[in-house]
């Protein structure tokens, strides 16, 4: 080796090779983790298609009464086809705001004095900004009997995401069933609401059938890609590590080499009797 060759670089110690070991096998597990909550994500997500594809396609049936509300659940009742009649109570109607493919706007959450002596909130449809004064829309509110077809929905209490809704001045963000009744003096109210169907409504808004019930399925892909970067993670580690482990084997192939190197006699020397080099 000349004088300016650069050294040949040494071993990492041990604990510098546990803490990169530590490390890799947390980021390994994560990914992991990762991968096996998004194929329970999956599972889900299927069984919630499969779930409410048959409940679009079953005959409607009269909404949960009171007695059955304490029961009302996501799992059981969700997107399931509801006909209701009764009365509309226009004149309390809270506006919500909504983005949706026919753009942004509101839903228009009305109650219904159903026949049957309690109220519902009914999710009429959508109108944009230019039609949230009734009066924009004075042909679609009903008067006298009505009945209504769609998909009962479970309330969204709160708000929306980081945004709260605001009764006292009339901002609402998610259609949140308990505190719109109680800001409306609603009385006896379902704990769920009904987003009305399709049927064209006189003058054309509210604009109904908007729920939407197709939902994305690509936890697959992303269990897939977590699963991935898990087995680049255990790669790059184990040829960090076999990397390491042949540079210790060549470290200490060289450690003999070196020793015989120094005793051997230098030239035109001879070796002592204790086989050391002698000078001339």
């Amino acid at each position: 080796m000349t004088a300016d060759a650069p050294a040949a670089r040494r071993p990492r110690s041990a604990a510098t090779l546990a803490v990169l070991g530590l490390l890799a096998l947390a980021v390994f597990a994560g990914f992991v983790a990762l991968g096996t909550w998004q194929l329970q994500r999956r599972v889900w997500k299927l069984d919630l298609i499969a779930r409410v594809e048959r409940r679009l396609h079953a005959a409607p049936v009269e909404p949960p009464p009171p007695a059955a509300w304490p029961q009302v659940s996501r799992d059981a009742d969700e997107y399931r086809r509801v006909r209701l009649r009764g009365v509309f109570a226009d004149d309390r109607e809270t506006l919500v705001q909504a983005v949706t493919a026919k753009g942004a706007g509101f839903w228009v959450m009305t109650p219904l004095k159903t026949d049957r002596g309690f109220t519902v909130l009914v999710n009429r449809g959508f109108v944009p900004p230019e039609r949230r004064d009734p009066a924009a829309r004075a042909a679609g509110r009903p008067a006298g009997p009505a009945t209504v077809e769609g998909l009962l929905r479970i309330s969204e209490p709160k708000g929306g995401f980081l945004r709260r809704n605001a009764p006292a001045e009339g901002r609402w963000y998610s259609r949140d069933v308990a505190a719109i009744a109680a800001a409306r003096g609603l009385g006896e109210t379902a704990p769920y609401f009904v987003d009305a169907d399709a049927a064209p409504n006189p003058g054309g808004w509210p604009l109904g059938g908007l729920t939407v019930t197709a939902f994305p399925n690509s936890h697959l892909v992303y269990a897939l890609t977590w699963f991935a970067l898990a087995a680049m993670t255990a790669a790059g580690a184990g040829a960090v590590f076999l990397a390491e482990a042949r540079l210790r084997k060549a470290v200490a192939d060289r450690r003999p080499a070196c020793s015989d190197a120094a005793d051997a006699p230098p030239p035109g020397g001879r070796a002592g009797k204790d086989g050391h080099a002698l000078g001339r």
